[in-house]
């Protein structure tokens, strides 16, 4: 990535890109940004790098840029929500404000999404949560690319969990992980890399486990983190899904053969004292570890690239740049 773009042209481009695809000004806006802000903050795998196929999806009718989520039924601080095939990052950042809101009214809000689409980085919506001083939680599901622990083929989704603490005027503590060993744009990211994976991350056409990313793309099948303990907990964020939304678990998404239609859930914790004081005793403990400084808290790094590329600009792809740049 030698190229180096600046956030606001990255952002103009996106625009320029979904106004040719029937999106309002509005709603391009809105898309447009997120996309930009995940580059900005160093997820180029689910920013610039995801774009054209978010393009492709638009083309081919499997996301719908005139259609809006709908609250479909309302049981106090819990609401069901349809998403009706919008934009993912349009409908998962609806679904989050619309938590944040209940919390700030009751306490806690909870809006659990159906019928959406992929919702890019997970943690953009932890960020708004904690932007907004609110504790955040969400989680979707996605098509099976994991196996179960025991398993041969893959039956599970990676199924992202993100938790998010607000710290003002600190960074927020962020937690956005796949419950896959790698992400899948992880893998890619080391597949373009031509590098190994540190550790094991999946599994060959085989069925051995490797560390080469490029089988593990091959065969969808990857590892779930901390074996048969993420292989549990993505099956329980997938039957949880399921129920609170009425929407297509995993079994249903991967026999339909593409990634759309997924569901999702978005929880909102509000109160106006924190504890900021103990949280920030818990990192200073947590970072005692090593004294040069090598240990993080979830969301520090994201914080730490976000400064940096807004400084010397984004770090480009300059193909798919090119790429988009001649959509």
């Amino acid at each position: 990535m030698s190229l180096r773009v600046p956030y606001q042209q990255l952002q103009q481009e996106f625009k320029r890109v979904l106004l040719t695809l029937q999106f309002s000004e509005a709603k391009a806006e809105h898309c447009a940004t997120i996309f930009a802000q995940n580059s900005r903050d160093g997820v180029y795998t689910h920013g610039l790098n995801r774009f054209p196929a978010f393009v492709q999806a638009v083309r081919q009718g499997r996301v719908d840029p005139a259609a809006e989520p709908e609250c479909v039924e309302r049981m106090g601080a819990l609401e069901r929500w349809d998403g009706h095939l919008a934009p993912g990052v349009y409908s998962a950042w609806q679904g989050m404000a619309r938590a944040i809101d209940l919390a700030k009214e009751h306490g806690i809000g909870c809006v659990a999404l159906g019928n959406t689409n992929h919702w890019m980085r997970g943690g953009t919506y932890g960020w708004q949560a904690a932007d907004a001083g609110c504790i955040g939680i969400c989680f979707t599901n996605t098509i099976a690319n994991v196996t179960p622990w025991g398993g041969q083929d893959a039956r599970l989704g990676n199924n992202p969990l993100v938790i998010a603490v607000p710290r003002s005027p600190e960074p927020p503590v962020v937690l956005d992980m796949a419950l896959s060993q790698y992400s899948y744009g992880k893998l890619s990211t080391y597949a373009a890399r031509g590098e190994a994976l540190p550790v094991p991350g999946g599994y060959d056409q085989q069925g051995q486990l490797t560390t080469d990313p490029k089988q593990i793309l091959a065969s969808q099948r990857g590892l779930p983190i901390g074996f048969w303990k993420g292989s549990g907990l993505s099956l329980v964020l997938d039957v949880l899904l399921t129920a609170l939304t009425g929407g297509r678990s995993t079994a249903a998404i991967s026999q339909s053969g593409e990634e759309y239609g997924v569901s999702q859930c978005f929880i909102a914790l509000h109160r106006p004292e924190m504890h900021a004081s103990l949280i920030d005793d818990i990192i200073r403990y947590t970072k005692s570890s090593s004294p040069d400084g090598a240990v993080r808290y979830s969301g520090e790094q994201s914080w730490a690239t976000r400064q940096q590329n807004l400084a010397q600009c984004i770090p480009v792809q300059e193909d798919i740049w090119q790429q988009v740049l001649g959509m």
